[in-house]
Order: C-alpha cells, then sequence, then structure tokens
C-alpha cells in the first residue's frame, strides 16, 4: 500500500512539474506552487531574473541571457529598404545591456566599457559612441518596424492579395496575441521572394511593444525560437507554409536618430569620399576647359585686333 501511495505521489509531482514551465522562453527555469519561472542573466542567484511568461519577454532580459550563455559556452542559437530617410537598423549586434527593473532598456548604454550610446527601446543605438560623460534625457520610444522577409522557393506562387491576412494572423497567433490590426501594410515582390511587412502604432502609445514581437521573429527566422514551442513562423497562404530565410528588421523612433560623419563605417566613408573626389575632379575638368575656351577667344580677339 506505501508503494501504490509513493508512485502516486511521484505522478503527482511529475504532472506539476510538467505543467509548471515558461511558453515563451524555452532557457527558463520554472518550479514551485503556484509556479514561478526566472532566467539566468548572471552569475549567482542574484542574477536570476523573474518572468511573467503570459507574456512575451521584454527584449533586455533576452539580450543579457543570451550574452550570459555566449560567455559561459552555453548554446545561444536562439521591395524593402528604409520605410523612411530616418529610419535604421541594428548594425551593432548583441550586447550586455543595462535593463529598468521592468525589463525596458535603460536610455544609456556602455557594455561594461569606457564607451557609452543611447538606444531606443529596442536597444537599438540611434546616437554616436562616445565617453561616460554622455548624457542620454529618455529612451526614446519605436513606434513603426518594418520587417523585410524573404521566403524559402515554393512550388505555386503565391497571390499577393491573400499576404496581408496570412501575414497579420500568423503573427497574432505566433507572438503572444499580438494585435493584428498594427500590420498596416504588406507588400510582395515574387521575383526575389521578399515580404515587406510595415507594423506600426499611434506615436506616443506605450501600450504594445512592437521590438519585443520583432525580436522573437528575428530569432525565429535568424537562428532557432526563443520558444519552449520550437515551431517556426511560418504562414500559412492559400494552402502554403511560407518557411523564411531571412529578416532584415528596420527601426523608426518618435526622434530622429543623431548619428554623424564621426562614426560612419568605413565602407560608407569611402562611398562619400568617392563621389567627393568626382565632384571635385568634374569641377577642375569643367574649370580647366572654359580656361582653354577663354585663352582661345582672347587669341582670336588679339589677331582681329592686329594690323594687316
Amino acid at each position: 500500500m506505501k508503494m501504490w501511495i509513493a508512485l502516486v505521489l511521484v505522478a503527482f509531482a511529475t504532472g506539476a512539474s510538467a505543467q509548471c514551465s515558461c511558453e515563451t522562453m524555452k532557457w527558463a527555469t520554472c518550479d514551485g506552487d503556484p509556479c514561478a519561472c526566472t532566467l539566468q542573466v548572471g552569475d549567482g542567484n542574484n542574477n536570476k531574473q523573474a518572468l511573467n511568461c503570459d507574456a512575451l519577454i521584454p527584449k533586455c532580459f533576452l539580450m543579457k541571457a543570451e550574452m550570459y550563455r555566449a560567455k559561459k559556452g552555453l548554446s545561444t542559437r536562439t521591395i524593402g529598404g528604409k520605410p523612411v530617410e530616418t529610419a535604421f537598423v541594428d548594425n551593432d549586434g548583441i550586447y550586455d545591456p543595462d535593463c529598468e527593473t521592468d525589463g525596458k532598456f535603460r536610455a544609456k548604454q556602455c557594455n561594461n566599457t569606457e564607451e557609452c550610446w543611447c538606444v531606443n527601446s529596442a536597444g537599438v543605438r540611434r546616437t554616436d559612441k562616445e565617453g561616460k560623460d554622455l548624457k542620454c534625457p529618455k529612451l526614446v520610444e519605436t513606434y513603426w518596424v518594418r520587417l523585410q522577409l524573404k521566403h524559402k522557393p515554393l512550388t505555386t506562387p503565391v497571390k499577393a492579395g491573400s499576404l496581408k491576412a496570412a501575414i497579420s494572423e500568423a503573427i497574432n497567433r505566433r507572438y503572444n496575441n499580438f494585435n493584428k490590426e498594427l500590420v498596416e501594410e504588406v507588400k510582395y515582390d515574387a521575383d526575389s521572394r521578399t515580404i515587406v511587412v510595415d507594423v506600426k502604432k499611434a506615436k506616443g502609445e506605450r501600450m504594445t511593444d512592437l521590438t519585443q514581437m520583432a525580436y522573437y521573429m528575428e530569432k525565429d527566422v535568424k537562428v532557432l525560437p526563443l520558444f519552449k514551442n520550437q515551431d517556426m513562423f511560418m504562414p500559412n497562404v492559400d494552402g502554403q507554409k511560407l518557411e523564411m530565410e531571412n529578416i532584415l528588421v528596420y527601426y523608426v523612433d518618435e526622434e530622429n536618430p543623431t548619428f554623424t560623419m564621426k562614426y560612419l563605417s568605413g565602407g560608407i566613408i569611402a562611398v562619400i569620399v568617392v563621389v567627393v573626389l568626382a565632384v571635385i575632379a568634374g569641377l577642375l575638368v569643367l574649370f580647366f576647359a572654359r580656361r582653354r575656351q577663354n585663352q582661345r577667344y582672347s587669341k582670336t580677339q588679339q589677331r582681329e585686333l592686329d594690323p594687316m
């Protein structure tokens, strides 16, 4: 009888443990009754971040966890262009961010170095890198993200008219009931297999975080899902599942970024230099051509004035 009771208790404990999990974060550690989940973002018990697994995990916490796991040698596999001129992409990649207690990024980031910069609500750098004295008065909100996706080849062409509903539904279903009404426009170029999705909220709106959804989608497409469920982001269009092979995210903030020439990449600077040199060369050619023309004109006038 005692053996049967022990088996029942073990079975009950196993069932309870299976139910105690975090569907929105595969690296979470969950235990207890009621179930509580944490994410290790650094060494020791003081660096266990409590999670709300009923929502997407804040991007700042996710980046800290990825950096920690990378340092420890743990697994981290986790038509397009700019929508407006002030849009920008994340050229810096992952770093070890400073987070607020609610998971938002602190406006100023330094990545444990003497070099600092200001970020937007997506944690993406929006200023030049400067010293520790840099001032970042506030965290600027990203109100528009452009998701530039490329899908794998299909056996049957996709109807562009069916895409918006399919993409909106897939985003809503995959990313924790994300408001599909915020998917403003979807464009498609069949030749390049490119899908451009504009997701936008009203300026000043703070209830919705577009950047969390975008970050989860980046991991779905580029690496491996952050969800415990390892299904991929694959919209169903006219009975066909679109498997994505690449994604590029553009960010548009409520205030324009403040990058300067000082920290432009070598490639961009080289292009600018070439253009400037070409303009100077053109001006020099024009100058000498006019000078030669004026000299000829002067000689002609002189001959006309000389007595025969």
